[in-house]
């Protein structure tokens, strides 16, 4: 504070005028700069933050406990360099493939993600159509903000993937696996194994929810209780923890789509899904949402190479969590996966509806398909581990699944009485 005489010879009529009142919500708000002018995944974050509501971001932004995984994600994937080629003809690059057999015009979709009506009205009936005009694969959340059949209608040009949580009453879960099969847009199932108990996402927690949303696929409702008003934890309350690898016989009977296990962070689970016959894995840590300090995704991806290669021969392997740059992409192509997902940054894009997230696909092709002719390559088939350096994080990734200090804690311990060790050969 400045203290002193005034001046009164300085004071004029406007320097008198009371102050403006001031509009609470334009000091709470940021006007959303154009489109055009969002030139990276980051872009579109920074914008989420300024302008989504505070719930909202809360919701998708945070992490579980102190954020390691979440930042462990996209900070592992920056330590991997490529090793490009020169001198080769790059005129033409061609960026499409297949996902489960779907036409696609990149290897990227959409990873499924929960009320996206709180970004943007449209919610992901905005990322369906955005999918469609791109022929791009969206994945549909068991908590969506709309029903399966009006989100398919909205991008009825494109394929899907509805990612299930199972719930406690199995005829509710039953149910959506009787939609999906009957709904030709629809292409696989993901079951979402890495959710036994909701994280706990401080940042979601802090900032209290509006009661009463429901989502119609969902048995849940939002509320505001002694813990907080985390959107997360309350829409778990229908995911049931009891889940296991039997379970995988009656998803197939119910269904006759394709079985991918959404959530995998191990070799040892990896292996365990090839034995059951899944059609694909997502090495996926749920962005680092769920279990604090759990792996990095692309660290887990690196464990199959070292110590399980056989899967890649027999289920289709992706990977999400912590993807923002087309060269992040490329990297995990390298190294084996059919292709990645894409959640967060979709989320805050979808800030803008259907324009925004066609917008932010367009960045991602442009730089996956820079990345491709800077590293010499123009095809996707051409990605191999030979153009990547994983030097910086080789020592990360997990030998065995044996450790030093087993044995003698072991001898310490009763046996689990819960767990006999051999989960699928025991129960499949």
């Amino acid at each position: 504070m400045f203290k002193g005489i005034l001046d009164q010879r300085t004071v004029d009529d406007e320097w008198l005028k009371p102050p403006p009142e001031i509009n609470p919500k334009l000091v709470l708000d940021h006007e959303k700069p154009p489109l055009s002018t969002l030139i990276s995944a980051h872009d579109f974050e920074v914008v989420a933050s300024k302008t989504a509501p505070r719930k909202t971001w809360a919701f998708y932004s945070s992490a579980a406990n102190d954020l390691i995984t979440r930042d462990a994600n996209k900070s592992f994937l920056d330590r991997i360099f490529m090793r490009p080629r020169v001198l080769r003809n790059v005129r033409e690059v061609d960026t499409r493939t297949k996902i489960l057999g779907c036409d696609v015009d990149m290897p990227l979709f959409v990873s499924p993600s929960a009320m996206v009506k709180l970004m943007h009205p449209d919610g992901e009936l905005a990322i369906a159509r955005a999918c469609d005009s791109r022929n791009l694969v969206q994945g549909i959340s068991n908590n969506a903000s709309y029903p399966m059949k009006d989100i398919t209608a909205a991008g009825p040009g494109t394929d899907y993937f509805f990612q299930l949580y199972v719930n406690w009453d199995r005829a509710k879960s039953e149910v959506l696996l009787r939609e999906c099969s009957a709904n030709p847009r629809i292409k696989a199932i993901f079951i979402t194994v890495d959710a036994a108990w909701p994280g706990k996402r401080e940042a979601d927690e802090r900032v209290r929810a509006d009661e009463g949303i429901t989502v119609p696929m969902a048995d849940a409702e939002t509320r505001n209780d002694e813990k907080g008003g985390g959107l997360g934890r309350v829409m778990a309350g229908c995911i049931d923890p009891g889940l296991t690898w039997a379970d995988l016989v009656w998803a197939r009977r119910h269904t006759h789509l394709p079985l991918i296990l959404k959530g995998v962070m191990s070799a040892d689970d990896a292996i365990l899904a090839m034995e059951a016959g899944m059609d694909g894995i997502l090495l996926s840590n749920h962005g680092g949402r769920n279990l604090d300090t759990s792996p990095a995704s692309i660290i887990t991806l690196l464990e199959l190479h070292k110590r399980c290669p056989e899967v890649f021969d027999k289920m289709e392997v992706y990977v999400d969590s912590g993807i923002r740059r087309g060269t992040d992409i490329l990297k995990c192509l390298c190294l084996g996966a059919t292709a990645v997902g894409m959640g967060r940054s979709v989320l805050f894009a979808s800030n803008y509806g259907q324009e925004g997230v066609e917008h932010l696909l367009d960045i991602m092709r442009d730089e996956l398909e820079g990345a491709m002719r800077l590293v010499g390559i123009t095809s996707i088939n051409q990605a191999v581990p030979e153009l990547v350096h994983t030097g910086d994080i080789d020592h990360l990734v997990p030998d065995s699944a044996n450790h030093p200090y087993a044995r003698s804690l072991s001898s310490r311990r009763p046996p689990s009485k819960l767990w006999n060790g051999s989960p699928v050969k025991a129960r499949l």
